[in-house]
């Protein structure tokens, strides 16, 4: 590798088709910037998608492999009969140091089980945690982000108090960096915001977080503080991460289908939307997915970035910006070194 960034992206995983993964990836090189990208998938595939999109050649490599994970597959199954899958094939190059991380809109499970059999987890860390982003009322960082981060919200599903402080420091280093939030505000997803509500992992997670050096832990938060951006990170096991994370996503799809059928049913209500339709447009802004890049995958020694199935090429975009980013201000080392504390 040079000196640049090289992001790996397993092309065939997304729902949307190679196409869109090619060009995402390949608009990135036409930004003024050090990334290059590795493509890799089916060969003839990503080269039909590449005649089609403008792009600088001589920053992007082909890497043929010719299996891939469909999105409703068991993972396990899948990698075993599939050795050569693009996801196994793109984790295998970051690993060997042929790329700087790995970008997939594919099944999660693959991707992480895949990072697992590549990746090694930094010392300290005895389970990597999957983080994701909603959307929140209160700004946060320098760049004032509309986003909360969320973890683990599928990786792991029963977890020690240990394991509840490791994603604190983990979280808490993603959002120094990805949001330039020099101290956020790392709180734990509870059913009472005293100290000794909770399961007993999240009591004794609580305990040593008080007494942690480096983090700016606010306390307990309950599940209605997740939107209202109370905390920059919020740490939980991956169960109720996950549970929390697809009924708020839920949520903000059942408005946006309401306020369509009010639009059409009745002039009334057509009138009261249009006065509305700022607020509307900002509520849509604001769970547009597609902005916020990707979900990363913390606690192994490589980035994964994990983008939504359904992304487009403006999320792949944004996915490799966000993995560039990680990159550059050595995120691993950050996480590494907080957890030594």
């Amino acid at each position: 590798m040079d000196s640049g960034v090289t992001l790996a992206f397993d092309v065939m995983g997304g729902d949307a088709g190679p196409e869109e993964v090619v060009r995402g990836a390949a608009a990135l090189t036409l930004e003024k910037s050090d990334v290059s990208v590795v493509l890799v998938g089916d060969g003839a595939a990503i080269d039909a998608s590449l005649g089609k999109v403008r792009h600088q050649a001589e920053r992007i490599s082909v890497h043929h492999a010719p299996d891939w994970v469909r999105p409703g597959e068991k993972p396990g199954p899948a990698l075993e009969e599939r050795p050569s899958a693009s996801i196994l094939v793109a984790a295998k190059l970051v690993a060997g140091g042929e790329a700087h991380a790995l970008v997939s809109a594919g099944n999660t499970g693959a991707g992480v089980l895949a990072c697992a059999r590549h990746f090694q987890l930094l010392p300290g860390v005895r389970r990597a945690a999957l983080a994701a982003v909603y959307p929140t009322h209160r700004l946060h960082g320098e760049k004032q982000d509309p986003f909360s981060l969320i973890l683990d919200v599928g990786a792991t599903v029963g977890v020690t108090a240990e394991d509840l402080v490791g994603f604190a420091v983990m979280g808490s280093a993603y959002s120094r960096i990805i949001s330039r939030n020099p101290s956020p505000r790392v709180a734990l997803l509870s059913n009472g915001t005293e100290p000794q509500k909770g399961p007993p992992e999240v009591v004794a997670a609580h305990q040593l977080l008080r007494a942690l050096p480096g983090i700016q832990f606010v306390g307990n938060v309950e599940g209605v503080d997740i939107p209202r951006g109370t905390a920059d990170v919020v740490v939980c096991d991956g169960f109720v991460g996950n549970v929390s994370l697809k009924m708020l996503e839920g949520i903000s799809e059942t408005v946006m289908e309401l306020a369509r059928y009010a639009y059409k049913e009745k002039v009334l209500w057509r009138a009261g939307l249009a006065m509305l339709s700022s607020g509307i447009k900002r509520l849509k802004d604001l769970t547009d997915w597609e902005q916020y890049g990707g979900a990363p995958v913390l606690g192994f020694d490589r980035l994964f970035i994990k983008a939504h199935g359904r992304s487009r090429a403006h999320a792949i975009s944004n996915a490799g910006k966000v993995a560039a980013r990680a990159v550059r201000h050595d995120l691993a080392g950050v996480i590494q070194a907080g957890l030594k504390a």
